[in-house]
């Protein structure tokens, strides 16, 4: 039966021999005669005007229904490797989630998770996976939910071996993955890095960004990094302004692993480039970015001497707390230290998620996110109601931020403030560090640097220590430990 199904010439062909002889026909041939089906269709072009793609022709003829209503009944009897094939063999068909079959396959793969081998996982990556296949895999349920075992571990072994293969939409494909699950795999950022070396000068800006991101998001210099960096330079020279919010999206995550690229960026901060970005339709965002990126010039690239950011296009990065912080804030241990934080010095003590933090408020605004929380410190340890801390240290000075450096600010003010220091404690929910590890991503990681150059006193509580914490008392005393 494999040989006859392998063999067949047709759509028709293959169903007939499903579906005409059912005691012929066992768990095994099921997965082959879908694989086959995909590669069938494949080989027919559409029709003119026919939209509805190689699993549309065949969704309605009565055989395949037949054949999806017997692997549907009979699959709880199925081997765990023919469901996966299956399910492998569904998504290369390209038939849609919603389907009976795919959510019975599901269905049945989620509840036999634990009992999945290395096997029956890695044969997704098989040779006979194709850019369409692998792209469909990974808006299977079943592989999210798996992503941190078996999956991962067998897409980094099979990643490295095929990554030629691929095209820059499928690599796009993994690098969101990657990033999205904060999943720090060297194997496969050092295979992105390697792609991207490789193909980088063919590639659009904006597939670019995609295949940077997952580098800064996971605080992680790439192997080939000294490579790397110099040959995203060379191509940003060269295609800076056909895609303004793709560069400084590049721009950002080389900042956030400390690379900083003079050559390009005196070409986002050129009058040509800033004009262009005024009148497209991301040019707030754009403004974003690169007023973040001005100040990050002003506090670690020192030695820069090319143009900045004319003062009038400084915006706010953050004016609000960040989406993923108010989306995750039911999970945040936030609620307990701010409780904790109230019964233990008063309310008139800390600010809690402040936009633009004291006492240099008017130079931060585009440098930080919303730091968790702020306060002041004297000498002997004791924390001071605000009301106490001189209203110098609270207002902007009188001179423009303009006319002064970042840092010649905060030495001149805290000059005058000898007596008194700012606390910032910064609590890192598990969603602020890399899956199953204590380094901190990217964006936070640079918001640390930035606190401490700026004077900052930067106490962190960690998630894993604050999940041993019960209660408020024993909060209370954590916290007062830390301080």
């Amino acid at each position: 039966m494999k040989r006859l199904i392998e063999r067949s010439r047709s759509v028709g062909e293959v169903l007939r021999w499903v579906t005409q002889n059912p005691g012929k026909v066992s768990a095994s041939h099921y997965p082959i005669a879908l694989h086959k089906l995909g590669q069938l269709l494949q080989q027919q072009p559409l029709a003119a005007g026919d939209g509805r793609g190689p699993a549309g022709q065949v969704l309605e003829q009565p055989e395949f229904h037949a054949l999806c209503q017997a692997i549907v009944s009979g699959c709880a009897k199925f081997d765990n490797f023919s469901i996966v094939n299956c399910l492998y063999a569904a998504a290369a068909l390209g038939l849609p989630g919603e389907s009976p079959l795919v959510r019975v396959l599901e269905d049945e793969s989620r509840s036999r998770l634990g009992r999945f081998n290395q096997k029956d996982v890695s044969m997704v990556f098989s040779s006979e996976a194709n850019n369409k296949a692998l792209e469909a895999i990974f808006s299977s349920q079943l592989f999210y939910e798996n992503r941190q075992e078996r999956f991962i571990r067998s897409m980094a072994e099979w990643l490295p071996r095929k990554a030629e293969n691929l095209t820059p939409y499928t690599m796009a494909l993994i690098a969101k993955y990657v990033a999205r699950h904060r999943l720090r795999e060297p194997r496969l950022l050092d295979t992105i890095a390697n792609f991207l070396l490789k193909r980088g000068e063919q590639l659009d800006s904006k597939v670019i960004q995609k295949l940077v991101f997952p580098f800064s998001r996971m605080n992680y210099r790439p192997s080939n990094h000294g490579e790397l960096f110099p040959k995203l330079e060379a191509i940003l020279e060269q295609k800076a302004g056909s895609s303004p919010l793709a560069t400084v999206n590049i721009l950002m995550s080389m900042f956030q692993l400390s690379h900083f690229p003079q050559t390009v960026l005196h070409q986002v901060f050129s009058p040509g480039f800033i004009t262009n970005v005024m009148s497209s339709p991301y040019a707030l965002i754009v403004r974003r970015y690169l007023s973040l990126l001005d100040a990050a010039v002003e506090l670690e690239f020192r030695e820069y001497s090319g143009p900045r950011l004319d003062p009038r296009y400084r915006v706010l990065m953050f004016e609000h707390a960040l989406t993923a912080d108010e989306a995750n804030r039911k999970y945040s241990y936030k609620g307990l230290v701010a409780e904790a934080l109230r019964q233990l010095v008063g309310e008139e003590c800390y600010r809690q998620e402040e936009v633009a933090p004291e006492p240099v408020s008017h130079l931060l605004l585009p440098v930080l996110s919303p730091v968790d929380f702020l306060l002041w410190i004297n000498r002997s340890g004791t924390v001071l109601p605000l009301s106490r801390v001189p209203a110098a240290s609270r207002a902007p000075p009188a001179v423009s931020p303009v006319t002064v450096s970042l840092r010649s600010s905060v030495l001149a003010l805290t000059s005058d403030l000898q007596d008194f220091a700012p606390v910032v404690l910064s609590v890192n929910d598990k969603w602020h560090y890399c899956q199953n590890s204590d380094i901190l991503v990217g964006s936070r990681a640079m918001r640390d640097r930035h606190l401490r150059l700026l004077g900052y006193c930067l106490v962190q509580l960690p998630y894993t220590e604050l999940e041993k914490v019960s209660g408020i008392e024993e909060a209370k005393h954590y916290l007062r430990q830390k301080l």
